[in-house]
């Protein structure tokens, strides 16, 4: 089964590569989405081994990734724009009561079991809850 997986991978890499060119024009960038493709396909990579659909799936797994690598980056820019904002106009008096805060959170995220602080960790990051559920 495993050299399966393999020959799947190696046939189907270099349409992928092609393929992640809808996504983005940066190599490392594609070799990432190929890579992060196959990790995520690789738990029911089996039942496609054989299937004529094969390059449609993984196709919509990559578009899937990259979906979710987008709307992170996006959340990350909306919080600092808007910690950037709000803090125009009370600095002084916010940034003692943001240190506090921050360290508050930081304790409690710290405190919580490895399983989670990895589910506060991946909402976080973007992910939506049916793949955290994962």
């Amino acid at each position: 089964m495993k050299n399966l997986i393999n020959d799947v991978i190696l046939e189907n890499s270099p349409i992928l590569q092609r393929l992640a060119n809808n996504f983005t024009t940066d190599p490392d960038e594609k070799n990432d989405l190929v890579q992060e493709t196959f990790i995520r396909s690789l738990k029911s990579l089996e039942r496609f081994i054989n299937h004529p659909k094969i390059v449609s799936w993984l196709y919509v797994i990559m578009k899937n990734v990259y979906l979710n690598k987008y709307r992170r980056m996006n959340l990350h820019r909306l919080a600092e724009n808007e910690l950037i904002h709000s803090g125009e106009n009370n600095t002084s008096k916010n940034i003692a009561n943001s240190k506090f805060v921050l360290n508050d959170i930081e304790k409690a995220i710290k405190s919580l079991s490895e399983e989670n602080y990895t589910i506060i960790s991946m909402y976080l990051e973007g992910f939506k809850y049916h793949e955290i559920a994962k």
